[in-house]
């Protein structure tokens, strides 16, 4: 992508403008805060002590920075962190890199029949949604397979995550965003309840996606006069049991049709529910249970699911800050020999996942990556599970700023940029350059991040002056919420320089 050619402005005399331009980014380098973002942290009630930010050109590598501001202090980056796993599968895996989810079996179909059982050994796949999951039904239809005799057996083996209560890190067990990794992470293990208003007969009609074996969920809930509002409360369901879902309120009229996702209440249950669901919706049919189990090593396959690229994923889990597919790439990494990482240097192709995929593994290989690619200069991050969701990982914005701009000169760069928001128009950055008078509104490319206290933002922003800036910011802080304009204020005085 190129930068935009907007011309420089002229001043005169032109002697004095440039001095006074120099002046300029010398004061910004040596730590004085733009005015906007002054003002914004001030209307705040923010100390600048809590801010921390770098802005420096992409290229060439020895250009001067407009900015540093506690650049070298670890912070907590939130979601910001997702630009660390996210590049370095870029770099380790390849844009084009697949997971695959493969179906065995240890009795060949006879008749349209499998006389034996039928094992899907899961690959990690970030996005196994339903549609995905649906094809892959009807392919084994078409090799003979409308009938399991024995059991449908589903492999999670290819990684092992530690137990995971939902609701642990912020309450919010319901939160799609909270589901835990899974090698077979079948429709982030969440249920898509949508209401529909039928004003005639006194009731929205509830539907739910997708077909979960043994869940039975109220059709219908009565309508209210009420205001939209709180809607989700006004249903006041009831998630407390693993076979129902009740809604002992109204849902208001006014509303219109709405949908919830909803993570499943009994997580550890959810593949097996929908898998068993989505193939009798399918049209086939199953004798046995669905359960959990292992491949056997003698078992053939019958059927390979191939996964979108890495780049299709890297853009849901950047401009939409998808932690659990996060995590799903976090967890490919560590399935790498880290003597092959070690080797990154050297030309390769991408790497073949070759074990079993764990955190503490996943934090090893990054480290290495980090160590070959960065060399132990800036400070490495600190990395828990690669996704943001966490009280404990540390980066400074000097290692995000060294990352976006080695990621810049990277072959496949273009392709991490295009992975994130932009400000003004799409992801999580829409909200962000809204202003009809907005210099960076559609030129800046940008993470954003948030956890209770943090604030962040990092990404590239196309200047006026031409010149394509790494642009990274935070703030840490019992009120980080108020200093969120701040960030904007960097981000729109990074796109509007002009000398």
């Amino acid at each position: 992508m190129s930068a935009p050619t907007s011309p420089m402005r002229r001043i005169r005399p032109w002697l004095a403008g440039g001095l006074l331009a120099v002046a300029a980014c010398s004061a910004m380098a040596q730590g004085s805060l733009p005015p906007g973002v002054a003002g914004a942290l001030q209307r705040a009630g923010l100390p600048a002590s809590a801010f921390s930010a770098l802005v420096v050109p992409v290229a060439p590598p020895d250009a001067p920075e407009r900015l540093r501001h506690r650049a070298d202090e670890p912070v907590n980056p939130a979601s910001v962190m997702k630009l660390v796993t996210t590049y370095a599968a870029i770099d380790l895996l390849g844009p084009d890199f697949t997971w695959r989810t493969r179906f065995y079996t240890d009795a060949p179909p006879s008749a349209g029949a499998l006389r034996g059982n039928l094992y899907i050994r899961g690959g990690g796949d970030p996005k196994l949604v339903l549609e995905r999951i649906q094809d892959a039904f009807l392919a084994l239809h078409d090799k003979g397979v409308q009938v399991v005799l024995g059991d449908i057996v589903l492999d999670h083996s290819a990684f092992e995550v530690p137990s995971h209560d939902p609701g642990e890190f912020d309450g919010e067990g319901l939160r799609p965003y909270n589901a835990s990794p899974d090698a077979l992470l079948v429709n982030f293990k969440s249920v898509i309840l949508s209401f529909q208003p039928d004003p005639a007969a006194g009731v929205a009609v509830v539907r739910s996606e997708p077909p979960m074996a043994g869940l039975a969920i109220d059709a219908t809930v009565p309508l209210s006069k009420a205001g939209c509002g709180d809607w989700r409360g006004a249903l006041r369901a009831r998630f407390d049991d693993a076979n129902t879902v009740r809604f002992e309120g109204r849902y208001p009229q006014s509303c219109g049709e709405k949908v919830w996702p909803v993570a499943y209440q009994d997580p550890a249950s959810y593949a097996a529910r929908a898998i068993e669901g989505l193939w009798r919706a399918s049209g086939g049919a199953l004798t046995g249970t669905v359960r959990t189990g292992l491949t056997p090593p003698a078992a053939v396959l019958l059927h390979e699911a191939q996964s979108l690229p890495l780049s299709d994923i890297i853009t849901d889990v950047n401009q939409w800050s998808n932690n659990v597919m996060a995590q799903q790439v976090f967890l490919t990494l560590g399935r790498l020999s880290p003597a092959r990482v070690d080797a990154a240097t050297a030309p390769r192709g991408p790497l073949t996942p070759v074990r079993t995929g764990r955190f503490e593994r996943s934090r090893e290989v990054v480290a290495r990556w980090w160590k070959t690619t960065f060399g132990i200069r800036p400070t490495p991050p600190v990395l828990d599970n690669g996704a943001g969701l966490s009280r404990d990982e540390r980066i400074t914005p000097d290692a995000l700023a060294h990352l976006l701009r080695h990621a810049a000169r990277h072959p496949n760069g273009e392709r991490f940029v295009q992975s994130l928001s932009v400000a003004g128009v799409n992801g999580t950055a829409a909200r962000m350059a809204r202003g009809a008078d907005s210099a960076a509104r559609g030129n800046a490319w940008l993470k954003t991040g948030t956890l209770r206290d943090v604030v962040g933002v990092a990404g590239y922003v196309n200047a006026q002056n031409g010149q394509r800036y790494a642009v990274v910011g935070f703030i840490n802080h019992p009120n980080a919420g108020a200093g969120r304009p701040a960030l904007d204020a960097l981000v729109e005085w990074t796109a509007s320089l002009r000398d």
